[in-house]
């Protein structure tokens, strides 16, 4: 995408955007990003934004000229760069600038599912001045294909909207598509759909004659060059220009403003291939069901923009504001760019009576559905829309009920690489049994908590509880159908509501019920397997296998607790009782194993001594509710099934110990928030002893249940971090806690795995509210108060020492 602006006559400019100002200055802005496919960054915007080209999240260029750029501010949704044109010498009226803000729009819409699966964004040319000003526009066709030979073809249309209005839209595509195929991780099929308004001006042709000319006469010619050919060969453009007349016919100073604004869609179909119940099948993106034909897609998302900005401004307002108050003002900044980010490595698919979500596990190595890589997003997931992280698990849930996966333990992922989710028949997947066992049960009972409430205050997503508590009860169809859209406030399509007495009941039990075996499956591995896990990967897979990881088997433990949930919400007594009992006399185990000698940390290993690891899976205990067992906060009164009372732990347990409260006992909590402050680094907290690397997502689990001194110090940690690293990608989740907080050698990026990040919100909402409560003694007292953890690193960093 290319800009130039020419001015043409003089005024001021102040504009102002519904966009606070963004107090961090990170390395990478992101655009245009929807899915892995429209996924367009702006990159080293610490500088001048147009320099370089933009980026799709693995590198590409905007420019503009005669600017001084101002600054850039974002929300979760939107991302405005602000520029001042200086007034023209011949000015007659003023000689301040004119205001040039550029408005990028991906909404996130909780309360609809039908527009976030629009894989389509907004660009809107704000002006502010006293003089008239031209904008060019254009995109080339890197946007369709990774491979700068391939040839493409073009077309232009225009269609009515009604009320007098219309749309032109360039139609650009590869000659000969490549269904279901990457160059680069770029789609090598689909059409890329950009439209205008049909008062602006357009042209098609070489971009080293169209810029330059438009330079000079601050128009285009309306014409269309049909010479198709390729990328790079005589490069062909696709451009549009906007005359914007500011008080052009006034003898006033005062500025005039206006707009314009432009979409950009990559249309799809199908969006991936699935190894579905019915065998291998084309998918078609879930916008089809609602919609007969790509133009009347088009045209609903270009004059929906009003409701568009106002769902997602309301999402990017509440999570400002959630965000200011359960970490800091860095902490809503960091949140707003993961969002997008999040949601841009996934595709909606299915059907309104199944809805799928398909992911991509971006950059690390492209695999289709990864358990691990759901399991560290999914705290954004259920803030933001519950519903969206039960449509991400149902193909996993598919398609090992049918039976393409010949192994007992969950399998790693549905394809060994995104769009294609052939499966593993062979069994051969990554081999990361207890891993992805014990990650899709706590997200399994994670869902069923999350549709337990009796208030919207007590719902986890704020959203949840809006619209109508309709139930569909067809067998057939999933227990989150989107079959019941409605009409609020004159906005249409919109979700009903998310669980909530009754219904909530109704939808985890046949939710539950139709794939009870398969937990029941994953739990038994679990109990066999994870108390003393064999030589294998975790999810930090870069750090290669090992044997007895203390971190490793505490997540398979609170697997087996969490199914001790999932069975009492079908009734399951005996089951329930069952893994209760087993979980609990695990935790017992693994308290013995897993912590240092002195007490003052847990082990990377049980027998590794001298070693210490980051805990970050603690962070399930207290999302589910667990470390409320024994606490006043489990009353009688606070408890129930599913659905009938807020979210709260099972039946406490009567603890042998008269000092332990809690499944993982408190104390733990209290040593690992102090071991954090002991060993955090300049830029953060190291994955464990082995490295001074760390991994956002986990440092953000982590936090998410240490005292609030240790969560400021690592939340100011990432902060400095995120202004001053030297990565140049959209937000990586691993990088260097010390020197240039570069990569490690790993190269990371745009990875939806910072859905993490939402942790501290997540866990805000959690059992009706009562989770943080539950880890109010953190704060009670602070062992290390006035130590400097630099002073600590000596002893804490490399396993090689003794134990401590």
């Amino acid at each position: 995408m290319h800009w130039l602006f020419a001015a043409a006559a003089a005024g001021t400019a102040l504009l102002s955007l519904p966009v606070g100002a963004s107090r961090l200055n990170p390395p990478v802005l992101p655009l245009a990003v929807r899915n892995p496919y429209l996924s367009t960054w702006l990159g080293s915007a610490r500088d001048t934004p147009w320099d370089k080209w933009p980026m799709f999240w693995t590198g590409g260029s905007f420019n503009v000229s005669f600017c001084t750029y101002v600054g850039a501010t974002f929300d979760a949704s939107t991302t405005n760069l602000t520029y001042l044109i200086p007034a023209p010498v011949s000015s007659a009226k003023s000689s301040e600038p004119l205001e040039v803000v550029i408005s990028f729009l991906s909404p996130i819409t909780p309360t609809s599912t039908l527009r976030q699966s629009i894989p389509a964004s907004y660009v809107t040319v704000h002006v502010s001045g006293g003089f008239n000003i031209d904008i060019y526009i254009d995109v080339n066709g890197q946007w369709v294909s990774g491979n700068r030979a391939s040839d493409i073809v073009w077309e232009f249309g225009q269609q009515q909207l009604g009320g007098g209005k219309g749309l032109k839209t360039w139609k650009i595509r590869r000659q000969t598509e490549q269904l279901l195929s990457e160059w680069r991780d770029q789609a090598e099929w689909g059409t890329l759909h950009f439209s205008a308004p049909s008062d602006v001006r357009h042209e098609s042709g070489t971009s080293g004659l169209l810029r330059p000319r438009f330079a000079r006469t601050g128009t285009l010619q309306n014409s269309i060059d049909d010479d198709f050919r390729g990328i790079m060969e005589q490069e062909p453009v696709f451009a549009f220009a906007k005359s914007f007349h500011l008080n052009a016919s006034s003898s006033s100073s005062t500025p005039s403003s206006t707009s314009v604004m432009f979409t950009i869609a990559h249309i799809q179909d199908p969006v991936v291939q699935f190894a579905s119940a019915r065998g291998l099948t084309f998918m078609r993106p879930l916008w089809a069901s609602w919609f007969s034909s790509v133009e009347s897609l088009l045209a609903f998302h270009y004059m929906d923009y009003h409701n568009a900005f106002m769902l997602a401004s309301n999402y990017s307002t509440q999570l400002a504001k959630d965000a200011y108050e359960s970490g800091a003002e860095d902490y809503v900044d960091i949140v707003a760019l993961t969002a997008r980010q999040a949601m841009g490595a996934t595709s909606f698919s299915g059907t309104p009576d199944n809805p799928i979500l398909f992911l991509k596990e971006i950059s690390s190595n492209g695999n289709f559905q990864t358990i691990d890589v759901i399991f560290p997003a999914f705290p954004f997931f259920l803030y933001t829309n519950p519903r969206w992280l039960a449509y991400l698990l149902e193909p996993i849930l598919e398609h090992t009920l049918s039976g393409q996966y010949p192994n007992k333990y969950a399998l790693h992922d549905l394809g060994a690489h995104f769009p294609n989710a052939t499966g593993h028949p062979d069994g051969r997947d990554e081999y990361m049994p207890v891993e992805e066992c014990g990650n899709i049960l706590i997200m399994g009972l994670a869902i069923v908590n999350s549709l337990s409430y009796d208030t919207g205050v007590a719902a986890g997503s704020h959203w949840s509880s809006i619209g109508t508590d309709s139930f569909d009860a067809n067998l057939t169809t999933s227990a989150f159908s989107l079959n019941n859209l409605e009409e609020r406030d004159g906005v249409v399509g919109l979700d009903d509501s998310w669980g909530g007495s009754t219904k909530g009941v109704k939808q985890a039990q046949k939710w539950v019920k139709k794939s009870y075996k398969l937990w029941k499956q994953w739990t038994a591995y679990l109990v066999e397997f994870s108390l003393e896990p064999d030589h294998q990967l975790s999810t930090d897979d870069f750090a290669g296998p090992l044997q007895l990881q203390t971190n490793l088997a505490l997540k398979g433990i609170l697997g087996i607790k969490a199914m001790s949930g999932i069975a009492k919400t079908v009734g399951n007594t005996e089951d329930y009782k069952h893994y209760k009992n087993i979980s609990e006399a695990y935790v017992d185990k693994w308290e013995e194993f897993g912590i240092s000698r002195d007490g003052t940390h847990a082990k990377l290993a049980y027998h590794w001594y001298g070693s210490w690891t980051t805990l970050y899976n603690l962070f399930a205990d207290s999302l589910l509710c667990f470390n409320l067992e024994g606490t006043s906060l489990a009353t009688p009164e606070t408890q129930g099934t599913v659905g009938h009372q807020e979210q709260i732990p099972l039946d406490p347990p009567k603890n042998e110990k008269s000092n332990r409260t809690g499944f993982v006992p408190n104390y733990i909590y209290k040593m690992q928030s102090d071991w954090y402050h002991a060993v955090r680094q300049r830029y953060g907290l190291p994955l464990d002893s082995r490295h001074l690397y760390t991994k956002s997502d986990w440092e953000f689990f982590a936090a998410a249940v240490a005292s609030k001194s240790t969560r400021s110090e690592i939340l100011d940690s990432v902060a400095l971090w995120l202004n001053e690293t030297s990565t140049d990608r959209p937000f990586t989740d691993c990088y260097d806690t010390e020197g240039e907080g570069g990569f490690p050698g790993i190269t990371f990026m745009a990875r939806p795995v910072i859905g993490a990040h939402f942790a501290f919100l997540t866990l805000g909402k959690a059992c009706g509210g009562m989770a943080m409560e539950g880890l109010a003694f953190l704060d009670k007292e602070e062992k290390l108060k006035g130590v400097d953890p630099r002073d600590q690193v000596v002893l804490t960093l490399g396993a090689g020492a003794g134990e401590l």
